[in-house]
């Protein structure tokens, strides 16, 4: 286990995990796989946001592009299943695979060492981690096994883990649990004869949100509800039940209090907290299940990717009526990916994808509301699942060049690797200026 130089060939793996929720994979563009579906304009009646010409020449997205360098920088192995979660926390990213494992690893691959076959995992428990939280010093993992972990961090001073985190708590907690057991108003029917207290989620727990100034956790499931629970008790504080008419798969929170879920139900809906939270808004315009949800650093654009192959902008309509801040209106898609997406992050005017075509797509907004796609980074043969994304700050010392800004882009697949991937773009100005060049 450890890092390898990218170009050598890619680990494959035919043991993943099968789920017993094959309605609710996130890869479930098995159902849509057909020779003529792939073949035809996802979303059609949806204008594109970018121009026709990056869809016909395939040299504008190569790595020599004088408007973006990429290459694969390492390639980290350790994970005998798939990944299915990433986090960047500090100096450090962690790493859930469907297996139960949690790993970490230096953030700066040049500065990685190759390291034993265990010394990096530092948690492990039941059910596969669907998705990886930080907040100072506690780790929070979601679990296929309804429930929530949370792990005390413990790193050296030399960057790397001597010993696995000790989970300090599982959510919901048994004074939680115990607090509603006697009273009938705290049980909520899930199926016919089975009840549960609201602070249970009673299926998967697909993803986790910290608010801005980390004092909430929130958590979405496959049954329809998403919670919210104070970080520093644990305590489950709110359960809205039946938010969607199918799975949650993601959840992302702005700077100024909107919660955003994107469903299985092809929807995704905006929430605003009062006392509790309400529904603002519902945003239409998927034809399958939503299963990324990504917001820009102001909030006020929002980037959903769907196993229509599609991936929707949508941006705060200010001349709204109403005021309240929480309407989207629809600016375009973005289009190139062959198969569902299922992963997105963005990292300051970048948006990165990832699908089951098995690559990762950079795209960049420019004037006019208009995009252009920097790059498509192949090399895994598996399809993405998982990414984060960040500055590179010591990009321009380790190459000598001032081209650009410089990124690193970590992406997770069901071929059991993490690959990392530096990014060059210019800058807009950059840009506009070789433009008046040439």
């Amino acid at each position: 286990m450890g890092l390898l130089p990218c170009p050598l060939p890619c680990h494959t793996h035919t043991d993943i995990e099968s789920q017993s929720h094959s309605n609710h994979h996130l890869h479930s563009e098995s159902s849509s796989s057909s020779t003529t579906l792939s073949s035809q304009p996802s979303l059609p009646s949806v204008p594109s946001l970018t121009p026709q010409i990056f869809h016909q020449q395939h040299e504008r997205l190569s790595p020599t592009s004088n408007k973006v360098q990429h290459h694969c920088v390492a390639t980290l192995k350790g994970h005998s299943s798939y990944i299915s979660s990433l986090a960047l926390a500090g100096k450090f990213l962690y790493s859930g695979s469907s297996n139960s494992e949690t790993r970490l690893w230096s953030r700066d691959p040049f500065g990685h060492e190759t390291s034993t076959s265990m010394d990096n995992m530092v948690a492990i428990s039941n059910g596969a981690v669907k998705s990886l939280v930080v907040e100072q010093d506690k780790l929070f993992s979601a679990h296929q096994d309804n429930k929530i972990r949370v792990w005390k961090i413990n790193n050296n001073n030399n960057n790397t883990p001597n010993q696995k985190y000790k989970c300090i708590a599982t959510l919901p907690t048994l004074n939680d649990r115990f607090s509603r057991f006697f009273s009938a108003k705290n049980y909520v029917k899930v199926r016919k004869h089975k009840k549960y207290t609201w602070v249970h989620h009673v299926d998967t727990i697909s993803a986790l949100a910290i608010s801005k100034d980390g004092s909430f956790l929130y958590s979405a499931s496959w049954d329809r509800s998403f919670k919210i629970w104070r970080t520093n008790d644990f305590k489950c504080l709110e359960s809205v039940r039946n938010a969607h008419d199918d799975a949650i798969n993601a959840i992302v929170l702005s700077k100024d209090g909107f919660v955003y879920t994107g469903s299985a139900d092809k929807k995704i809906k905006v929430w605003k907290k009062n006392k509790e939270h309400s529904l603002v808004a519902t945003l239409e315009k998927h034809k399958s299940a939503v299963n990324a949800l990504a917001l820009s650093s102001d909030g006020c654009v929002l980037h959903s990717g769907a196993c229509d192959r599609s991936i929707l902008v949508w941006e705060k309509d200010i001349e709204a009526i109403d005021g309240d801040g929480g309407q989207m209106v629809l600016v375009g898609a973005l289009r190139g990916h062959t198969k569902a997406i299922l992963c997105l992050a963005v990292v300051s005017d970048l948006v990165c994808s990832g699908s089951a075509d098995n690559t990762v797509r950079i795209w960049r907004r420019g004037v006019e509301k208009s995009y252009s796609c920097l790059g498509v980074l192949e090399g895994h043969s598996r399809p993405v699942k998982c990414l984060a994304a960040a500055l590179d700050g010591n990009g321009d010392d380790r190459s000598g060049s001032d081209y650009g800004t410089s990124y690193l882009v970590y992406s997770g697949s069901l071929d059991c690797d993490i690959k990392v991937w530096q990014i060059k773009a210019e800058t807009q100005i950059q840009t506009h200026f070789n433009n008046l060049l040439t």
